[in-house]
């Protein structure tokens, strides 16, 4: 990050030798091949370090916004691609009919706008001009009393941030699903299927959308970096406690040890995701699970 962060921290009256001592104590007077040794020795023992900016471990400010990052990202997740595939597979099922124009159209017009935008247009209406939902933060202050009450509350906080990230994510899984689909329907088992007088929705779901998962799933884990990214964006237009909005403050601050230790963090969300979904992946193609044993 350009700039000096002894200078963004301390008063400007500060005489030039306080200021060269701090650069010592942050250790921002050694070598940038030193600083960097020093880091990934660091991530690598779990010592995220002091925060120049609150002289807190960063640790112990990024422990309470971890869990808020990956609700927000896995709940968005879960849903865009429920309703993405649930609507792809409709579309292809009525081809040529209103259901898949509208699917196309919808699907093409969520992932057009930037996601900012549409972030703040929802804000505006929905919790500024119609305030049905909170304007910021992920909790009310003060907390409401018991603890079911606080969960609806998160919930509550937690509905327009996740609600704008299935809008502008589902179209693409629409449109991808029903492209996919559409070819598969056409294969010979489908044909064979419906020859033997199967139902519709068995030979949609069990055989066509099976022998589709596969590709779906590659597309699931080409998605997984680009939603954590997002959740800088997110977070920081909806005022979240996340990772994502400590990252920008961060940044902004010139707090070298909260902006290494949040992109680490947001680095070991994305590959712990990443294995999980190669996970599922050797699960719904057995000729994965047939080649590894061919290996042995």
């Amino acid at each position: 990050m350009p700039g000096d962060a002894v200078s963004t921290i301390v008063d400007p009256r500060f005489s030039p030798e306080a200021k060269e001592r701090l650069r010592e104590l942050f250790g921002l007077d050694l070598p940038l091949y030193r600083q960097f040794l020093i880091y990934v020795r660091r991530m690598l023992t779990f010592d995220l370090g002091i925060s120049f900016l609150s002289q807190r471990p960063v640790w112990e400010e990024l422990k309470s916004r971890i869990p808020n990052t990956v609700a927000l990202l896995g709940s968005a997740l879960f849903l865009s691609s429920a309703l993405g595939i649930w609507l792809g597979v409709k579309a292809a099922r009525r081809r040529g009919g209103l259901t898949e124009k509208l699917v196309l159209v919808s699907g093409s017009v969520s992932f057009s706008f930037p996601s900012f935008f549409v972030q703040l247009v929802l804000l505006l209406f929905f919790a500024y001009t119609f305030p049905v939902f909170p304007l910021r933060g992920s909790v009310s202050i003060p907390l409401p009393e018991g603890a079911f009450a606080r969960a609806l509350d998160y919930l509550w906080h937690l509905l327009l941030p996740v609600g704008s990230l299935v809008l502008l994510g589902f179209g693409s899984w629409a449109i991808y699903v029903r492209n996919l689909m559409v070819k598969t329907l056409g294969e010979d088992f489908i044909l064979l299927a419906r020859a033997r007088g199967l139902p519709e929705g068995r030979i949609l779901w069990n055989h066509a959308f099976r022998s589709a998962l596969p590709p779906v799933l590659t597309i699931f884990l080409l998605a997984l970096p680009g939603i954590v990214s997002g959740a800088v964006i997110t977070e920081t237009v909806f005022s979240l406690h996340g990772v994502g909005k400590y990252l920008l403050d961060s940044i902004m601050g010139h707090d070298y040890p909260a902006a290494g230790a949040a992109f680490y963090i947001l680095g070991l969300l994305t590959i712990v995701s990443n294995l999980a979904a190669d996970a599922a992946y050797a699960l719904a193609d057995p000729r994965i699970r047939v080649g590894r044993r061919a290996q042995r």
